[in-house]
């Protein structure tokens, strides 16, 4: 999640390039691999292997577990299993507020959730504070959790159920009005398993005592396969990804900025010049790494459709499409989203969608954002599908990977050099969640299938001290 606004664009100068002289500056990148000669340059050294098989990290850094699944929360609640997305946020008295979401899939075993063996704890909380309970042997037991940290004593204070009811939270975003935009990965509809519809966005407020959201479903942000979240802080315009083979690329401009509830604008990104441009680069390279495209928004009508076809209604109206779209993370001026199989070997991309200086206006036109492939090496060895993304305060892109070899949570600098910050040393999991606490002190990650969280520092660097 994003914690510091500064950006890849202004650390490498390319907000004073031309459009001929940014698609060239990068020309002699493309092909970039991970040089361990450059190590010490862009990261911070060889892993070190833990001794107790969890993280290999580099020198003189560590990890606490501050959380596991099915601890007993401050609520009196049980942690549910598989964490993944998470956001940051300052709290009082110094101490940093974490919203964390919960993968939990439909007919998962009452266990992964939050009330316990056969849910025996659901009566706890009262109907309105449910969105879905769904029925029988399907209970909706998605949901976030609320963790508050203090990183002086490097301590948790509590932890708590933020939003219950839901099915799938996988990833989503912070709001500059601090509240979490926790995101629904299925498409469910209403009958026999489900009470309601599922595939949408929910607005978790930020508090550091434990209280649990009106579940308020964010229908005009789409009905759809929800991924990662990013909003534009001037104007409250929500960029998204959605985790299907033929994904769109979307943003949702409110009627009111910073009250999403109130409804707005829809829209699906697409090429200038070229409709129904395919990304993917499957068989053939459609596009190569520092290329630039010319991009427009096309409206969507029907957002909150029966059918889980909204990607189809904009790919007729002309919409671009992407593999896959997962991680997203916004910088001073530019959104970078994962899509986790595109490329000639299905190993993923990186994307950069430079915003207009005009973003969401009738004076877009006259300077339309842009759109870069920031990253597609074709090489498993140094990046493997690419999923949740973080900006670290010394503005290198995170990486979380999420393919079938070894994970690794990957560092990317400005200048497209890769390197390994972290190993998976005990099991096969993806690494989730990445994000600072507000002070920059501990970063925050998730072992998504062990049910862990944890607190990471060290000697972290400047933007000053990095090559």
């Amino acid at each position: 999640m994003e914690i510091n606004r500064r950006s890849f664009l202004k650390k490498s100068g390319l907000a004073f390039l031309s459009l001929f002289a940014l698609k060239n500056a990068f020309a002699d990148d493309i092909n970039i691999s991970f040089l361990s000669d450059d190590i010490k340059k862009f990261g911070y050294g060889p892993l070190i292997k833990d001794t107790k098989k969890i993280i290999d990290l580099p020198k003189d850094f560590s990890y606490k577990i501050i959380s596991r699944v099915g601890e007993k929360m401050t609520d009196g609640f049980y942690v549910p299993a598989y964490p993944d997305g998470m956001g940051t946020f300052p709290g009082p008295d110094g101490l940093t507020i974490i919203l964390r979401n919960h993968e939990i899939w439909p007919g998962l075993p009452s266990s992964f959730g939050a009330f316990g063996k056969r849910n025996r704890l659901l009566k706890k909380l009262s109907d309105d504070l449910i969105y879905d309970k769904g029925r029988k042997d399907n209970r909706c037991l998605g949901a976030t959790t609320t963790l508050v940290f203090d990183t002086k004593s490097q301590r948790l204070k509590s932890q708590f159920l933020s939003l219950a009811g839901t099915l799938a939270n996988c990833s989503g975003g912070v709001t500059p009005w601090n509240s979490w935009l926790t995101a629904e990965e299925t498409f469910e509809e209403t009958g026999k398993i489900y009470n309601k519809d599922h595939g949408y966005i929910f607005e978790v407020p930020v508090s550091v005592e434990p209280r649990i959201a009106q579940p308020l479903p964010l229908k005009a942000m789409g009905h759809f396969v929800h991924e990662g979240v990013a909003v534009e802080p001037d104007r409250s315009i929500v960029y998204q990804t959605e985790d299907q083979q033929d994904s769109l690329f979307y943003r949702f401009i409110p009627n009111k900025a910073k009250y999403l509830s109130e409804g707005g604008r829809l829209q699906c990104l697409a090429v200038a010049g070229m409709p129904q441009f395919v990304t993917r680069n499957w068989g053939n390279q459609r596009v190569s790494p520092g290329e630039i495209l010319t991009v427009h928004w096309l409206d969507l009508d029907d957002v909150d459709p029966d059918q889980d076809n909204l990607r189809y209604q904009g790919y007729k109206k002309g919409a671009a499409v992407f593999a896959r779209g997962e991680g997203l993370c916004l910088s001073d001026g530019v959104v970078y989203f994962a899509c986790t199989i595109g490329g000639q070997t299905s190993t993923g991309q990186i994307w950069r969608y430079i915003l207009s200086p005009f973003e969401g206006s009738e004076r877009e036109k006259e300077s339309p954002g842009k759109l870069e492939l920031f990253i597609e090496l074709n090489d498993r060895k140094t990046l493997e599908n690419p999923d949740q993304l973080a900006m670290a305060p010394w503005d290198d892109l995170l990486v979380c990977e999420d393919g079938p070899g070894e994970q690794y949570l990957l560092g990317i600098t400005p200048q497209r050099k890769i390197y390994k910050f972290a190993r998976n040393a005990l099991d096969d999991s993806e690494f989730s969640g990445t994000s600072f606490s507000p002070d920059g002190s501990t970063m925050f990650l998730n072992n998504l299938k062990s049910g862990l969280t944890f607190a990471v520092t060290g000697p972290w660097k400047h933007s000053a001290e990095v090559g």
